[in-house]
């Protein structure tokens, strides 16, 4: 099986007169073949951290991750239920996960965080920043000072501290993916602070991408339109919740496990040319930016 170089190839000056043109004639050859062994799981041997691991996307992240060969350290709040649930499905699937309660929004409980990732495994091959909040509010002048700083503290402010510790962990082909959403491109009328916290996570992405290129770690954002998770009705009145979702093209809401491919792939060798960048698993909403 061929692999990609990943060092910058040498090309010689060539032209050839005639398109579509021939590969044959090509120096060096284009690599296609496929780059995996399907023999074994894309991410066969690799620690991910998930925050918000315990249920919806995160959950669905740390099956799917499991299913492809990682571990996982499932980062939750307090829903000891949920997590311990997942940390028993994960290891069903032959993997081990480790669940670390607590709140992100601290800085000094991220620490923590990848202190025991690294007691228990002694590396950090994949950070998923997951876990946000959402307080509706119908004008901002209801917002209050302190709903804003939750909102910041744990959506954007957990991101820097995570990536903070976690980076003396990480080399060359680990990467960060960031959960964001559609809310970050089209707005969202009662959902201002939440909205302008996954905007401010659009931009994290791309900045700390440019600045960790050259330590060959990867940072992408996955931006999820409505998805049927435990916030939902957490969130919103029934009568919102019964319609949840029926606004997009495909007139219903996701389900975690339609979105949690997304990450498997940023997190995969599939993407090693990919960052900086967002995927849009949201129903059919057509995003500009």
């Amino acid at each position: 099986m061929q692999k990609t170089n990943e060092k910058q190839e040498i090309r010689p000056p060539q032209h050839q007169d005639h398109q579509p043109g021939v590969e044959t004639e090509m120096i060096p050859k284009p690599v296609a073949e496929p780059r995996s062994d399907p023999r074994k799981g894309r991410l066969e041997g690799k620690v991910a951290i998930i925050t918000g691991g315990d249920s919806g996307i995160g959950r669905a992240v740390a099956l799917a991750f499991a299913d492809e060969g990682a571990d996982v350290v499932i980062s939750y709040l307090e829903e000891e239920e949920d997590a311990y649930h997942t940390r028993r499905e994960v290891e069903e699937r032959g993997r081990k996960a480790v669940c670390v309660p607590g709140d992100i929004s601290a800085e000094t409980h991220c620490e923590e965080l990848i202190a025991e990732a690294m007691s228990s495994f002694g590396k950090i091959d994949i950070l998923v920043n997951n876990a946000a909040v959402q307080y509706p509010q119908e004008s901002i002048e209801d917002i209050t000072a302190q709903q804003l700083q939750k909102t910041f503290s744990v959506n954007i402010f957990s991101m820097f501290y995570l990536t903070k510790a976690a980076l003396r962990h990480m080399s060359k082909g680990a990467c960060i993916i960031n959960t964001t959403s559609v809310t970050a491109y089209r707005g969202s009328a009662n959902l201002v602070d939440y909205s302008s916290t996954k905007g401010a996570i659009v931009s994290f992405t791309r900045a700390l991408s440019a600045q960790l290129a050259d330590k060959g770690i990867r940072v992408n954002a996955v931006a999820p339109g409505p998805v049927w998770t435990p916030l939902i009705p957490a969130t919103f009145p029934a009568d919102h919740v019964a319609e949840f979702g029926s606004d997009v093209p495909l007139k219903r809401a996701g389900q975690p496990t339609e979105i949690a491919p997304s990450y498997v792939f940023l997190a995969s060798d599939d993407a090693s040319y990919i960052t900086g960048q967002v995927l849009h698993p949201n129903g059919g909403e057509v995003i500009n930016g």
